[in-house]
């Protein structure tokens, strides 16, 4: 019959034990040893996280190769929010997303910027694994607020406008627009404690043309998108002064023949008086002046001249003036066109004819002296050549002996030649 040996190493009575047998409980803590996980091969990912002030944030660990190693993610302040998938932190801001052995993610509502920091993921390995991720609070500006120097503003004015945005994080950009194009304005930050309030200052030069246009007041933050507040422009300005003709509405002024002008003039505020004068004489009594209207029945030359149209507002005072030159009834040559010209109080009036016929005098002038000197140069030249071609003449008593000395001078003057050859 066959009998079992029991090795006296597995006798439990912490004998001898045979040679190469290991004591139990230096065996158990082979085996516990080997039982713990080690970090080779394994890597926690994380990725930081940006967040609007009370939006909600997540925050993720992960692990790549896993091997069922325990996750536990950790507040800025090293207190424990997730160990694998329980809560030790009472904050109940903090939810499990997820939780598996590759993963633990965790969201933060009603995020604050007292929330911003570092979290920590750990792994328990041998040795543990540690990274963090940082949370970043953005918040947008409070107010934005547009304060403008002058409600009203005058055509020609220099008017500041102030942009503010209070209380944001980071320090906001401001941009400044008028109507549809972008203007350069100068910024101010002031921070406090961990906020930050832009001022930005635009200086603008107002003209009519601005009058109802937006000036708008821009926010280029992180947090926020298309914030933006606008005012927009009140100018006042002096009238525009324009005079039409009304009859003829072509063609020649002539004598007999009737006139009719329209006097238009539009400003900010109204014009409160529009009025006609002849400027440099008295008007004539037959013109009939009905408000912005002026109308002559009967056209003669003595109606010839300059008449202004005058309006003014509350700002300041213009005019448009109309030449008139009456024709004859036969005349036929197209007039120049009359041009309505506004202005000022001073506006400079349309160029007289006798400043005209004063240039064209001089330049007929120039162009006679230039003939009358070319006339004697060409004259003092040609007489010249009379006088050596009838050398030897100058002496004779007659015609008969001028032409027989001349001849002779020549022969003679040949005769020499000859004689030096």
């Amino acid at each position: 019959m066959a009998s079992r040996t029991e090795p006296s190493g597995c006798s439990g009575r912490g004998g001898g034990g045979a040679p190469g047998i290991l004591p139990l409980p230096l065996l158990l803590l082979l085996a516990a040893a080997a039982l713990v996980p080690r970090g080779d091969g394994q890597n926690l990912v994380t990725e930081d996280v940006t967040v609007v002030e009370g939006e909600v944030a997540t925050i993720s660990c992960r692990v790549k190769n896993s091997d069922d190693s325990v996750i536990q993610l950790l507040n800025p302040n090293r207190q424990t929010i997730y160990f694998k998938d329980f809560r030790p932190l009472k904050d109940s801001r903090f939810q499990l997303v997820n939780f598996s052995n590759s993963e633990l993610r965790v969201s933060l509502t009603n995020v604050s910027v007292s929330d911003e920091g570092r979290y920590f993921c750990q792994l328990y390995t041998d040795p543990p694994q540690e990274i963090y991720t940082t949370m970043t609070v953005l918040v947008p500006p409070r107010n934005l607020v547009i304060d403008i120097q002058k409600d009203i503003a005058t055509e020609g004015e220099e008017i500041e406008l102030n942009c503010t945005a209070m209380a944001s994080r980071p320090a906001t950009k401001i941009r400044w627009f008028k109507g549809n194009k972008e203007l350069r304005g100068k910024s101010e930050v002031e921070q406090w404690s961990d906020m930050f309030t832009v001022t930005s200052q635009l200086l603008l030069t107002v003209g009519r043309e601005d009058d109802g246009v937006p000036v708008i007041c821009l926010v280029d933050h992180p947090a926020v998108k298309d914030l933006q507040t606008q005012r927009y422009l009140e100018v006042i300005y002096k009238p525009q002064v324009r005079v039409l003709q009304n009859y003829p509405l072509q063609g020649l002024t002539r004598e007999g023949e009737p006139l009719e002008l329209t006097c238009t003039a539009f400003g900010k505020p109204q014009p409160t008086e529009v009025k006609w004068l002849r400027v440099d004489d008295e008007m004539p009594q037959h013109v009939v002046v009905s408000g912005s209207n002026l109308l002559i029945n009967n056209l003669n030359k003595t109606d010839n001249g300059t008449y202004r149209c005058e309006a003014s507002n509350a700002v300041g005072k213009s005019s448009a003036d109309y030449m008139l030159f009456v024709y004859d009834t036969t005349a036929t040559t197209e007039p120049a066109v009359h041009d309505s010209r506004a202005g000022d109080e001073g506006s400079i009036r349309a160029v007289d004819h006798a400043v005209i016929g004063g240039v064209v005098a001089v330049v007929v002038f120039a162009m006679l002296c230039l003939l009358i000197i070319l006339g004697r140069y060409f004259a003092r030249h040609k007489g010249t050549y009379f006088t050596h071609e009838a050398k030897g003449a100058d002496d004779a008593a007659d015609a008969d002996t001028a032409i027989i000395n001349a001849e002779g001078g020549q022969n003679n003057s040949e005769e020499k030649k000859e004689y030096f050859i």
